[in-house]
């Protein structure tokens, strides 16, 4: 059997500076060969229980293959507004229509030796059955905050996911502009 290859390599992606300004294009495959920083979503997905969407990556995923993440979402295509892309990988992965449009909750720049993007970071709450596209999905469920604290030491989750969440809860703990506001300190 042929190696299978990684989905969406092919995918033409704006590439941004330091700003979040646009500077080129690229196919996702050499942005993330070259460490070209582009545009990710996050999208936290609660259900009617306040419950959050966990799923693991599937291995044939491009980056963070088999990892377990708290957040539906992916890269921002060329040309693409966050809120669109935000609603349109939200829609897929979970495989839904009617999705709400997700509440933009903050924005930051995650880099590591290996990536680099400007991530939007999201929240939407679903309701009704999903139906999680199974080339993107292996496995899913519906965690509380407690059970999701519980797996955050058990399984390996991907990085630009849990920073995301990391700094979603400090965010939530320690509004913008409050004295405790760790953030304020290099001000």
């Amino acid at each position: 059997m042929p190696p299978r290859q990684p989905l969406d390599a092919d995918e033409m992606l704006d590439i941004v500076d330091e700003n979040d300004q646009v500077v080129g294009q690229a196919p996702r495959g050499e942005a993330y060969a070259r460490r070209m920083r582009h545009r990710c979503t996050f999208i936290l997905v609660l259900d009617a229980e306040d419950r959050i969407f966990v799923h693991r990556r599937t291995p044939r995923k491009l980056v963070f293959p088999s990892h377990y993440d708290m957040f539906v979402g992916g890269v921002v295509g060329a040309g693409e507004s966050y809120d669109r892309a935000a609603l349109r990988e939200a829609e897929e992965e979970l495989g839904v229509r009617g999705l709400p449009q997700p509440e933009p909750l903050l924005k930051f720049l995650y880099e590591t030796d290996e990536h680099t993007w400007w991530s939007a970071v999201y929240q939407v709450r679903w309701t009704g059955p999903v139906d999680p596209q199974a080339a993107e999905i292996d496995w899913y469920a519906f965690l509380t905050e407690e059970e999701l604290a519980r797996r955050l030491v058990q399984w390996p989750w991907t990085p630009d996911g849990l920073a995301a969440y990391r700094e979603l809860r400090e965010r939530q703990e320690f509004p913008e502009g409050s004295p405790e506001d760790p953030r304020a300190a290099g001000r």
